[in-house]
């Protein structure tokens, strides 16, 4: 997923289709010059549905196509024929696709599961022919009522994604290496800050065919949820992971104080971060001996913890155990 193909928040132009118009036709036919109103509705304006697809990853598809139109529905006709439906217009997005309300910002709903369908749009319902207005005191009712307009509204999609654990930590922590370990994620990997500009996605095999799915959160610094460095822009991510996996590295100056930044950054964006799973990971631990290492297990947080280094496997293994039981409450 390179950072070009990202994209992660698009805005969009839905106008829904409007109903056809009722029909005010009368019977007419070589032996009853006047039969009585035979109209028939008019047809449904077609819809703006949104389509989860588990096969895509971004919203890059609309970023060149910011106005959808479904079509109009058909008038109705003579012999109580119905107009034909509005076309609708199913627009494939990814899963954790949340619909917003531009001007308000309501949140209308969320995309979550392969296959959900929901209606960003409504077309407007088509108008009822003049068979409906017939009563004992008007035999012939020179009326029907004209089609509903459909919806027409700006609307944002925004993109949560979807991970069982979200890497967190400050930029160059060693993040990026450890997904391209455990996974098959080519993430870009460079010795300086905010490498990883996108989040990346990774599918880590487990024991018995099983896996879990992991999300490379670009990194946080302090004052990200005020909008420093990459913001607020790649926070919300996190709110989808089912745990988080804190990575220190093993040269940190203080790693329990670093964590507690990390902490405070989630806290402030959102407090109910909080409420999940943790494991803390000290990376790039193969220049530890283990006597360095039991020393400064004194000092870490009070949360699992493990001592890891991608480049040489150390505690790889064993860090996979420990979320997998997380993830499964063993």
């Amino acid at each position: 997923m390179s950072g070009s193909n990202f994209v992660d928040y698009i805005k969009i132009y839905c106008r829904a289709g409007n109903g056809g118009s009722g029909s005010a036709h009368f019977r007419r036919e070589k032996f009853e010059p006047k039969g009585g109103p035979d109209g028939g509705d008019g047809g449904r304006g077609g819809h703006i549905i949104l389509h989860g697809n588990d096969q895509m990853w971004t919203l890059l598809h609309l970023k060149y196509q910011r106005h959808i139109f479904a079509e109009n529905g058909g008038a109705g006709g003579r012999q109580q024929s119905t107009g034909a439906e509005g076309k609708d217009v199913i627009v494939q997005v990814p899963l954790g696709t949340i619909a917003k309300n531009a001007g308000t910002g309501e949140v209308l709903f969320e995309i979550t599961s392969n296959g959900d369908e929901k209606i960003l749009a409504r077309g407007g319902r088509g108008g009822q022919g003049n068979t409906h207005f017939k009563s004992a005191t008007n035999q012939t009712p020179r009326y029907a009522q004209p089609g509903e307009a459909g919806i027409e509204d700006e609307f944002v999609l925004e993109l949560k994604i979807l991970a069982d654990v979200g890497l967190v930590g400050f930029p160059n922590a060693g993040k990026s290496t450890l997904l391209s370990t455990i996974s098959a994620a080519k993430p870009k990997i460079a010795d300086y800050a905010f490498t990883t500009l996108v989040p990346n996605l990774g599918i880590v095999s487990y024991r018995d065919e099983k896996s879990f799915v992991v999300a490379d959160i670009p990194g946080i610094i302090e004052g990200a949820h005020e909008g420093k460095g990459l913001g607020i822009r790649f926070l919300r991510h996190i709110e989808r992971n089912s745990m988080l996996l804190f990575m220190v590295p093993a040269d940190s100056k203080n790693i329990k104080e670093e964590y507690e930044i990390l902490i405070n950054e989630l806290k402030m964006y959102n407090p109910e971060l909080l409420d999940k799973k943790r494991i803390l990971a000290i990376s790039k631990s193969d220049m530890l001996d283990e006597e360095l290492m039991n020393e400064m297990r004194k000092d870490l947080p009070d949360i699992p913890g493990i001592f890891i280094s991608s480049m040489t496997g150390q505690g790889i293994t064993v860090l996979k155990d420990m979320i997998w039981r997380e993830l499964n409450n063993f």
